[in-house]
Formats: C-alpha cells, sequence, structure tokens
C-alpha cells in the first residue's frame, strides 16, 4: 500500500528523499547498498483515498478526520464513490516459479511504483500508460488531483512538523547503525541477489490519532504510516528490515526455491505443509524485527510479542537459534535448515494441526452458494492466501484437488450427488461411506499433507458448523 500529498489541481512536487549510503562490504554488484528515505505526496493521496473508501474500517483515523473538516461535503463524497467504482487492481503470476513461493505482481503496486518515482502528475500519467485501462488511469488521475489540496489540509500540514522531525530522527539512525551489514546477512542468508545500484526507499506518511501500523514492501520500496506520537526507531528500522527480507525471500533464485519445495515435499513429517506455511512470515520475523536486527539495534531480543498473529510469534521465536547461529556463521538456507524447521514444528506446535483457526488462514473453499464465502471469512478473518469456487461439479473439484492449500467444501443441494462427485474426486475417500441425509463435518489430511475440510448441511447452517468444527485426529495422514 502506498501514499502522501501536495496542493490543488495538478500541483505536485514529487517525493522529497534522503539517500544515506554506507560503508561496509560490497556485495557482487560491486557497491555498497544504499538507502533512502521518503516521503512520497501522490502515494499518500493515493492511501488516503484507500482510507475513505466505503471497504475502509469506519474508524480509520483518515476518515474520521475527514467526516469532521469542510470537505465533508457532495462533491468529494462522490468522488469517493467514482474512486470505489475504479478497478485498479489486475494480478499475474510467474508460473515457472513454484506455486505460493513467488509472489505474483499487482497493477496496483506498479502504479505506486510510479507515483513515487514520478515529478509531476502528468509524469505518472504517462508512465502509467498500459497498466490499466486509460479511462481508469484518467479517472484515478483526476481524483487524486482533486484530493490532494484536501490531504493537505486535513493530514498533512497539522502533523508537518512532527513529522519531518521523526523523519530527520528515522535518518540519524540510518546513519548510524549497521543497515548494510544487516541487509547484506540477509543476502547471504536467502542466498539472494541484489544489483546496489538500486537503493531501498523507505516511505513513510503521517498517521495521526493512533498508535497501530503495519508496513508493507514490494519491489524496492518498504512503506509505513507513521504514528506522530511514535517514538521507537530502532523498532520502525527493525520493522523495514522485516519487510525487506520478505522480498528477499521472494527473489530466491527459481533453482533454490525448486529445492526448497523438494526439501519439503521429501520430509517424512504430517506436519511439512502446515509448518511451511509460517516459513517466510516467521524468518523475517526471526531476523527482523523480534530477533536479529532487533536485537543488534537493542542489545537484545524483542521481550513482547514478535508478531500480531501468535502462530507466527511462538515460530519465529522458536526458530531464532537457528536463524541466528545460520545468519553469524554466514550459512545459506539448505536442506539441514528446512528439516530442522519442521522439526521444531513437530516438536513444539504439532497440536495446531487441529487448530482451524491455524489451518484456515490459508483456504480454497468450494461451494454452490457464495453466500458460504462471507460465512467463513466472518468464521476465520485472518486470510492472507484465500481463493473461492462457486458451484461443485467434477471441473471445479478437480480444479480444487490441484490446490496445495486447506481445501474447503459446502455442499447444501443435491446433497447425495455432490457428496459422490467430491468421493470420486480424491483418491482418499474411495473407502469413504458418507450419510447425505445428515449434517456432519469431515476432515482428512490428504497425502499432500493439506486438509480437506467437507461440510454437509441439511438442518444445521454451515455458520453452524462451522462454529463447532472439530478436525479429525484419526484421519490424518501418515507417511509410508
Amino acid at each position: 500500500m502506498k501514499y502522501m500529498i501536495l496542493l490543488a489541481l495538478l500541483v505536485f512536487t514529487g517525493a522529497t528523499s534522503i539517500c544515506i549510503a554506507q560503508t561496509g562490504a560490497p556485495t557482487p554488484a560491486g557497491r555498497v547498498p544504499s538507502f533512502q528515505v521518503k516521503f512520497s505526496e501522490p502515494l499518500a493521496v493515493l492511501n488516503f483515498l484507500s482510507n475513505l473508501s466505503s471497504n475502509a474500517p469506519p474508524k480509520n483515523p483518515f476518515k474520521q478526520l475527514f467526516n469532521s473538516s469542510r470537505f465533508n461535503q457532495q462533491k468529494y463524497q462522490m468522488l469517493i464513490t467514482e474512486f470505489d467504482k475504479l478497478n485498479i487492481d489486475y494480478d499475474y503470476d510467474f508460473p515457472e516459479y513454484p506455486s505460493g513461493e513467488q509472489i505474483g505482481l499487482s497493477t496496483a503496486s506498479l502504479l505506486k511504483k510510479r507515483l513515487i518515482d514520478s515529478q509531476s502528475m502528468d509524469e505518472f500519467k504517462v508512465s502509467s500508460m498500459g497498466i490499466i485501462p486509460n479511462e481508469s488511469l484518467f479517472k484515478l488521475v483526476q481524483i487524486l488531483a482533486e484530493f490532494t489540496p484536501v490531504y493537505q489540509e486535513v493530514i498533512y500540514l497539522p502533523n508537518k512538523e512532527k513529522f519531518e522531525q521523526q523523519l530527520e530522527n528515522f535518518k540519524k539512525l540510518i546513519t548510524s547503525s549497521e543497515v548494510s551489514s544487516y541487509f547484506n546477512d540477509g543476502i547471504k542468508f536467502y542466498n539472494s541477489s541484489w544489483d546496489n545500484s538500486v537503493p531501498f526507499n523507505f516511505l513513510f506518511y503521517p498517521l495521526p490519532g493512533s498508535q497501530g501500523y503495519r508496513a508493507t514492501a514490494f519491489s524496492n520500496d518498504v512503506e509505513s504510516p507513521l504514528p506522530t506520537s511514535f517514538k521507537d526507531y530502532n523498532l520502525l528500522l527493525s520493522l523495514m528490515f522485516h519487510e525487506i527480507f520478505h522480498i528477499l525471500y521472494d527473489d530466491e533464485p527459481l533453482a533454490l526455491q525448486k529445492q526448497i519445495r523438494q526439501w519439503r515435499s521429501a520430509n517424512p513429517s504430517r506436519s511439512s505443509h502446515y509448518a511451511f506455511t509460517l516459513l517466510n512470515e516467521s524468518l523475517a520475523t526471526a531476523l527482523g524485527n523480534g530477533g536479529y536486527v532487533y536485537g543488534k539495534l537493542n542489545g537484545k531480543v524483542n521481550e513482547g510479542s514478535w508478531y500480531g498473529r501468535k502462530y507466527i510469534s511462538d515460530m519465529a521465536k522458536k526458530i531464532y537459534p537457528l536463524v541466528r547461529e545460520y545468519v553469524e556463521n554466514l550459512r545459506s538456507i539448505d536442506q539441514a535448515f528446512i528439516d530442522n524447521f519442521i522439526k521444531l514444528f513437530d516438536d513444539n506446535f504439532s497440536e495446531w494441526l487441529l487448530d482451524p483457526e491455524f489451518v484456515m488462514s490459508g483456504r480454497y473453499v468450494l461451494s454452490d452458494n457464495a453466500e458460504d464465502f462471507k460465512i467463513i471469512d466472518q468464521r476465520f478473518r485472518y486470510r492472507p492466501s484465500t481463493e473461492y469456487l462457486e458451484g461443485i461439479s467434477a471441473t471445479s473439484i478437480e480444479n480444487l484437488a490441484k490446490a496445495r492449500t486447506t481445501r474447503v467444501i459446502f455442499v447444501s443441494k443435491d446433497n447425495e450427488k455432490k457428496l459422490q462427485l467430491i468421493r470420486q474426486g480424491f483418491d482418499e475417500l474411495k473407502d469413504w461411506k458418507p450419510d447425505a441425509r445428515t449434517d456432519f463435518t469431515y476432515s482428512l489430511l490428504l497425502e499432500d499433507r493439506a486438509y480437506l475440510i467437507l461440510i454437509n448441511s441439511v438442518r444445521k447452517t454451515p455458520k453452524e458448523q462451522l462454529e463447532t468444527l472439530r478436525l479429525n485426529s484419526t484421519g490424518l495422514y501418515e507417511p509410508k
């Protein structure tokens, strides 16, 4: 996500930045990594609009401040409605990479990248041609221009002095700390690569009236809101590196990504799939805001929670000694590391395989009724990876079977026929004899070590059945 501002019409100052290059061992590109601290006004305006959207939480500080401002009038409400109707986010993947390993790109990220790099709105418009349909692009440019002075008056100018001081304080920390060393340690650990002629951009925008915030990253940009009362710059820098480590993980060589997938598949543990769902996030946490970088900056690791979700926080803490050993000994991820990672999960968290909250974080859901998708989203709100398919048929079941994640099927009409189709679609169900006339939930850890969960509704509602869902400990996959 990305954000920032300035004046009316097409008045546009682009991004202000401070570039810090550090001494240290250059990577194979022959140059020392450099880091830029930036405030990108046009990106801030885009983020401001996103928070004013009808899809945004009603109590977010941007919406609250706008609603109490003089701009809360029909003209701007109509522009927000037009913004909501724009589709600027199309996804595409890299099919040669293992599924789920190389994160796909989105047109929204490309547009944000153009906003950061452009020096005028006209330059943004021209450089973004072809990313989305022109009609949508031109409308987006118009709305951004209309909301630039709104953002300036409502958000930026009231917080300008504090925000600029925060940027100055963060710049001093960057200058005095070993950011190049932390970056090179990550390069070595992930066996990734970076061309040091390309700087990393740390992008911030003011966040008034809130303590909570979340950083995100894409390309060579890491962005974060900055609460106006925030002062823990060591934590902030470690969070920035958490996001950088996601980028380095994503950019591991194709051959290594395939090897890592093979190492996981070769491991006999029935937990290997679900342990692996924690790998990317728990590594970034152990290396970044929880353990390694945070510890370097503060002299000790983070004593509180390392992540807002307990599964990731607990796993990151458990793997930290292993991660630290690899980093300090200049070792890259190898098969021994993957095997030890899975063993640490088995020895400490194998009971999570019976926890619906855990196994539902990534899911592929099939149903004849699209309302079931809303029901499962309401019950299991954390969903970084989800896919939904409407219509139970032999073809949709075949597509579902190919997924490598938790698979959920809701059956609520033509139950006997649909259950028969499902049974025929999975070799593991060949001996299964369900009673289509009764309410039941059924779960099985398939040969690929991901769950198949079936919810057959006759009298009970899917919502009632999800509330009482229990995973079947006797149906777990066992290695041959």
